[in-house]
């Protein structure tokens, strides 16, 4: 099969979907793999790491006319226009939160499968993992910049002083990205509460830091007693392929200290705040009802060498599937075809329409 792999143009986004040692395996299968020129130039991989690969350097036009394009983020406004009906689309997604993408990619006709919602053998997210992690380690150096005073914040060193009292770092959500984000606190010196709905989860992250991290049970009454003294807060809750849970409304955030910060890693599904919109790497954050604001939808893309090795490991088996078999490959792998959420025109993934179906327009 022709596999084709594009620069990313999204804001900031260095990453690129394989490495070279990703490529090499898939031309030794017989695959032809397109290129495009300097798609991963920015992290350190040059054409002619690809060629030596067995890869093609193409232009963009032969690169997005290939069977299957292999991508790291959802296509921009111009790539979606070159989209073709019958095409495979393998890239992370989250239309729960882009519904106008959702429709233009059923009326082109292309069967796209989104990283996000691929499962392994024991109902685990293998794709997802990998930058949920790097996103949860980079969430509080993100809000220890945002508590600078020269981006809105209060001024706090996220890990104090002898004598000044530490930054107090909220991680809502004991996943991935939570466990992440509590770690690298702990680790600057933060006070840190971490908070999810599962004792199994919070079991885990007391095993793993111990008094590092107070743990508490997520509800209401608990979220808001415990965001009246918060510093940072890391937005770390999610629902796979579905619109993140709204958890903090306008209200509750008038009750966040003047200055605080708030990560809203869940961005790319919409984000858990009210207030929360999407914020670029360019232009990261933003302040609204006293508290700075960061929502920068492609995070792991500020470390992008680590996030392309990454996840080139992750995706790769998935994408020797495709290769080899096409959408047969779903037949013979349940946690791929829960990837699948765009095909024939249609939504196929039953969470994903039920999100789409309550939204406006």
């Amino acid at each position: 099969m022709h596999i084709g792999i594009p620069k990313e143009s999204k804001n900031h986004e260095y990453r690129v979907a394989l490495t070279p040692a990703g490529v090499h395996p898939l031309v030794e299968a017989g695959h032809q793999v397109s290129v495009e020129s300097g798609a991963g130039v920015a992290v350190g991989y040059g054409d002619d790491a690809y060629r030596a690969a067995g890869a093609q350097i193409a232009d963009a036009a032969t690169v997005w006319a290939a069977p299957l394009v292999v991508k790291v983020k959802e296509p921009q406004p111009d790539e979606v226009t070159r989209l073709q009906s019958g095409q495979m689309l393998f890239c992370y997604l989250h239309l729960a939160a882009a519904p106008q993408l959702a429709r233009e990619l059923m009326a082109r006709g292309v069967s796209a499968l989104a990283y996000e919602t691929v499962r392994d053998a024991a109902g685990r997210l293998p794709l997802l993992a990998p930058m949920s992690d790097i996103a949860g380690r980079l969430a509080p150096q993100m809000g220890a910049l945002g508590l600078h005073k020269t981006h809105g914040g209060n001024g706090k060193l996220i890990g104090g002083l002898p004598g000044v009292a530490a930054a107090h770092v909220v991680v809502i959500g004991a996943g991935m990205v939570g466990l992440g984000a509590a770690r690298v606190a702990a680790g600057l010196g933060a006070r840190v509460t971490l908070l999810d709905r599962s004792a199994d989860a919070l079991a885990r992250a007391e095993a793993l830091f111990g008094a590092r991290v107070a743990t508490r049970f997520s509800s209401p009454d608990a979220l808001a007693d415990t965001l009246r003294d918060a510093d940072i807060v890391v937005g770390a809750a999610q629902v796979p392929g579905r619109h993140a849970p709204r958890l903090i409304p306008l209200a509750l955030l008038r009750t966040l200290p003047p200055g605080s910060v708030l990560v809203d890693v869940a961005i790319d599904q919409g984000g858990i705040a009210e207030t929360s919109r999407p914020t670029t790497h360019s232009d990261p954050f933003f302040v609204a009802e006293g508290v700075v604001h960061y929502c920068v939808t492609n995070m792991p893309g500020a470390v992008a060498r680590t996030a392309t090795e990454a996840l080139t490991h992750a995706t790769l088996p998935y994408v020797q599937a495709l290769a080899d078999r096409g959408l047969a490959a779903l037949d013979a792998d349940a946690g791929l075809a829960a990837g699948l959420h765009v095909h024939a025109g249609e939504i196929a993934h039953a969470g994903l329409a039920e999100d789409l179906a309550q939204t406006p327009g």
